[in-house]
Order: structure tokens, then C-alpha cells, then sequence
């Protein structure tokens, strides 16, 4: 090998080190801190060959299905006036029900971020990969599994 060969590999492996390096400190600067929020596992539970759940009726149809080994995490969580989850992101979808109390959730790619309430008895997909925020913006506990 050449020394231009040579130099050409360590500059574009100095490259892409230094890439990944930016990579790693912009999604870390991203998140915000959890604030006022107590969490509890209720249950986890690992599906080895996935999961795969449907059901159809005359007027409803539903389906849940994951490939490969999938864990499940069911958990509650209590967020005090003013608490949040900061802004943050995850790789797959959750399903978000408001027990009592009520949060508001804003999503990084709405320009106009639009506040979405949610009040209890009412819930939410967040489908994952996105970046958004959730908060409880109002005056007592929210209580969400």
C-alpha cells in the first residue's frame, strides 16, 4: 500500500470516528431530564418467538404483532404537576391510558407545537422513533399505564 493509500485511510477513519463522535453528543443533547415522575413495574414479560395477537369482529379489528424475541414492560406511572418525561424517543410503540389526572404531549416535528391533552379515561399510541415530550401541565397527580 501506497503512503497516499495509507493516509487516505486514516483520514476517513478519522472521519467517521469523529462523525460518530457528533452523533453520540447530539442525541445525548436531545434529551432533557425526567422530572417529578415515579414509575413502578407492574410486569415484564419476553415473548422468545415474538408476538403475534389478533382479533376481528363485525365492526372492530385489531392486531399486535412483533418479530423475534419481544419483552413487554407494563408499568405505572405517577407524574406530579409540572413533571415531565422530557424530550426523548424510543425505538418501538407504546400504549399510553390516562388513569387519572391529565398530560399534554408536544411532538418535535409539529411547527406549530400543538399541545394534544389527554385527560383520564383517554389514551394515546405513541408509535415510537419520534421525538416528542409529555408533561403534566395541570394541577394534580396524573396516574397513566
Amino acid at each position: 500500500m501506497g503512503k497516499l493509500a495509507g493516509m487516505k485511510q486514516i483520514v476517513c477513519g478519522s472521519l467517521a470516528c469523529g462523525g460518530l463522535a457528533v452523533l453520540v453528543v447530539v442525541q445525548t443533547a436531545l434529551a432533557t431530564p425526567i422530572i417529578a415522575v415515579e414509575s413502578t413495574s407492574l410486569a415484564v414479560g419476553t415473548f422468545d418467538d415474538g408476538l403475534d395477537a389478533r382479533s376481528k369482529t363485525d365492526t372492530l379489528e385489531v392486531q399486535l404483532r412483533a418479530t423475534g424475541p419481544t419483552d413487554v414492560h407494563i408499568l405505572q406511572n405517577k407524574i406530579a404537576p409540572g413533571g415531565t418525561y422530557g424530550w426523548h424517543s424510543h425505538p418501538g410503540p407504546s400504549i399510553v391510558v390516562v388513569q387519572s389526572g391529565a398530560l399534554t404531549l408536544y411532538r418535535a416535528d409539529d411547527p406549530a407545537c400543538t399541545p394534544q391533552l389527554f385527560g383520564a379515561g383517554s389514551g394515546f399510541v405513541d408509535q415510537g422513533g419520534d421525538v416528542h415530550v409529555v408533561r403534566n401541565e395541570g394541577s394534580v397527580d396524573a396516574l397513566v399505564s
